[in-house]
């Protein structure tokens, strides 16, 4: 097994270098920065051409999964460098050569339900929690809403974005966004990838998730583009999306002008 120590985020290898472990090390909030997503899309790159990869497992380290992405860098001045790098990791995630399991504790929110949504399959611990908060800042959730509908169909991913509301782990895994519960989701993950993923050719499986991520994929890259300018051109043009996030910075409520 190796391992890197540097943060925000730990990887290395394991079941003969056929399984990549991601880990994301910033507890106890998890927040997906830029200094993560540069570190995610960095250990990823670096095991991309690797022939033999079965599987990646996502975890965290700390109580929660992830609170979502940084609300700093979400303000005018900051937030197209922002998007466009956590757009371009959702894409590799989309796109990866190996199934990709994701392990969930905690709080799943935002940014973090986000990235956790570009993998293949969610394990998760019963008493986590799940949500797009975006639009109680008053913005909206674009890589969310391009995934969600995806994964858990129209109706269900619109409450979800125009509520913000958080669900448990128990109606997530009714509404299909987690494939399974289980006090160690780890330990599911890692069950899993055992049992489904260690006896089979890597070739075959990168071949096979292509196959079936293809269509999928490309309606995401397309989808993204379209709403990473309606957030930029026309939504952070808007007088509440400012006043939602100086108002989260500030702690305060918000004061909305509908304009």
């Amino acid at each position: 097994m190796s391992i890197g120590v540097s943060l925000p985020v730990h990887s290395w290898l394991e079941h003969d270098e056929q399984l990549l472990r991601l880990r994301l090390s910033r507890p106890k909030r998890n927040i997906i920065d830029a200094h993560m997503i540069a570190a995610l899309q960095e250990a990823l790159e670096m095991h991309w051409r690797r022939t033999k990869l079965l599987g990646v497992i996502l975890d965290a380290e700390g109580p929660h999964f992830s609170f979502g992405a940084s609300v700093e860098e979400h303000l005018p001045e900051r937030c197209a460098t922002m998007l466009a790098n956590l757009h371009a990791l959702i894409v590799r995630l989309l796109d990866y050569p190996a199934p990709i399991l994701v392990a969930v504790r905690g709080q799943c929110l935002g940014g973090g339900l986000e990235l956790a949504c570009a993998g293949s399959m969610i394990f998760a611990a019963p008493d986590s929690f799940f949500g797009q908060p975006e639009i109680k800042l008053g913005v909206f959730a674009p890589a969310a809403s391009c995934l969600l509908p995806e994964r858990i169909g129209q109706g269900a991913a619109e409450d979800l974005l125009l509520s913000g509301r958080t669900i448990t782990a128990g109606e997530a895994h009714t509404m299909g966004l987690i494939h399974a519960l289980a006090d160690d989701p780890e330990a599911a993950a890692l069950e899993w990838f055992e049992k489904n993923l260690a006896p089979r050719s890597a070739a075959a499986l990168r071949y096979a998730l292509r196959a079936a991520r293809c269509e999928y994929v490309e309606r995401v890259r397309r989808h993204l583009m379209r709403v990473e300018g309606l957030y930029l051109a026309e939504m952070m043009s808007t007088r509440d999306a400012v006043e939602g996030l100086d108002a989260f910075l500030a702690k305060r409520a918000a004061r909305w002008e509908h304009r």
